[in-house]
């Protein structure tokens, strides 16, 4: 499976936040179908691959300013982009609106940008409609914004542009202690709070985690629980605080390295040393990581490109051995 197609699903987790103030956002769209325009709104209505699109646009009660003077790029997930994402027309209708707001609005640009006019990066800022950032890297492989691939690009619409996305970006949802609790990584979450203990623990570490603009390769549960069996331990608390901080720094690397941005060959990680990356013989054919103490075994990266506010990470599957 190619690299973009074997990120994992994962469930957008969403913050709530005071209401965009947007046009239409007060006004009522239960008649979307009247907006018949070959605007961004017309096209994501006319569009039968956009169907869930729509259901969120609706349901996010922005068909009407999406129809209005704009303009707007939106990079748009069409169904199956959608369903590879794990979400479906349940969890759309489980949102609130302004939840619905807050995920389309983070693919929504209020300026009309074809990929030609997108910012070559890797991972170069772009303000999103809310003021928030996406991501942009141009490569040979193609344009990626947050490390998932535009598949169809400048989708022309009256009042701006659509750019068709393989998968549903992911709003970050705070900090990186708040989005590994958000994603299911309980061990990990643990050992972070021990390891940035305000009394005992590593106040370095808890600056970089809070402030630097890092990638963390994040173990699951799973994993952890491996390493506390190789340990012959049964429980986090019972691995020394300075071990937990060198293991953390081991899975840290400076800057966003989106999937778009990884590459075979040696990593430099914060605690010094390297990882090794290869993309292709994990699950799959998937990337994989590998610790210079992992004894040639190596970690298959499951989930790619999960956003916190200084960070992206990735989880996986065998805790990294420096």
């Amino acid at each position: 499976m190619k690299l973009q197609r074997l990120i994992s699903r994962t469930i957008i987790c969403i913050t709530i936040s005071t209401c965009f103030i947007v046009t239409g956002c007060d006004k009522e769209d239960d008649d979307v179908a009247a907006v018949i325009n070959d605007t961004v709104a017309g096209v994501i209505l006319k569009s039968p691959e956009f169907s869930t699109l729509e259901a969120l646009m609706v349901k996010a009660n922005l068909a009407i300013t999406l129809d209005g003077t704009g303009p707007f790029t939106v990079f748009a997930p069409d169904d199956s982009a959608f369903a590879v994402s794990g979400i479906d027309l349940s969890f759309i209708n489980s949102l609130s609106q302004q939840q619905a707001q807050n995920i389309l609005l983070y693919h929504t640009l209020n300026s009309k940008m074809s990929v030609a006019d997108l910012p070559a990066g890797p991972n170069a800022t772009i303000t999103i409609f809310n003021g928030d950032s996406v991501f942009v890297t141009k490569n040979t492989s193609g344009t990626y914004i947050n490390g998932v691939k535009i598949s169809e690009n400048d989708i022309a619409a009256d009042n701006g542009v659509l750019h068709k996305i393989e998968r549903v970006l992911n709003p970050p949802v705070g900090t990186i202690t708040q989005t590994v609790t958000v994603s299911g990584l309980d061990s990990l979450a643990k050992v972070i709070a021990r390891a940035t203990n305000d009394t005992t623990g590593n106040s370095d570490l808890a600056n970089t985690l809070n402030t630097a603009t890092i990638t963390m390769f994040a173990p699951t549960d799973s994993a952890f629980k491996d390493l506390l069996s190789a340990l012959s331990l049964t429980d986090i608390n019972d691995i020394p605080v300075d071990t937990l901080v060198d293991i953390l720094n081991y899975h840290i690397t400076s800057g966003l390295i989106f999937s778009s941005d990884m590459a075979d060959g040696a990593l430099a990680m914060l605690a010094g040393g390297n990882t090794s990356i290869n993309l292709t013989n994990g699950i799959d054919g998937g990337p994989t990581i590998t610790g210079t103490g992992n004894n040639g075994n190596p970690s298959n990266i499951t989930t790619l490109n999960i956003l916190s506010r200084n960070a992206v990470l990735h989880k996986i599957d065998r805790v990294l051995i420096p």
